[in-house]
């Protein structure tokens, strides 16, 4: 016959030891090690000055005359101007990762 097994809860000295490895220090080193591993950090906001920002970006790469970038970046530049910044940011993004990928 088939007994499951009873689990036991955790013992407090596992507890009491991460809680000892994570105290506050650590957790600040934590934060600027992850902070430093990205140099260059952009802010994004869902802003029409952002969009342009995506739109410059992507001219400057060498497969953005070809689809699907063409078509992505022209759909996002038109939501953009009317007024529907966060899709047409999407959109953008789309479109300079579809740039990056091609060969």
């Amino acid at each position: 016959m088939f007994r499951p097994l009873r689990l036991e809860p955790p013992r407090t000295s596992v507890r009491r030891t991460m809680l000892a490895v994570l105290t506050p220090p650590t957790v600040l080193l934590l934060l600027v090690v992850t902070a430093g591993a990205e140099p260059n950090a952009r802010v994004t906001t869902d802003t029409p000055e952002y969009c342009n920002s995506l739109v410059t970006r992507l001219a400057s790469l060498p497969a953005a005359r070809q689809e699907p970038s063409r078509s992505l970046a022209a759909e996002g530049e038109r939501l953009c101007g009317t007024g529907h910044v966060r899709t047409g940011i999407a959109k953008l993004r789309r479109a300079v990762r579809a740039a990056q990928a091609s060969p």
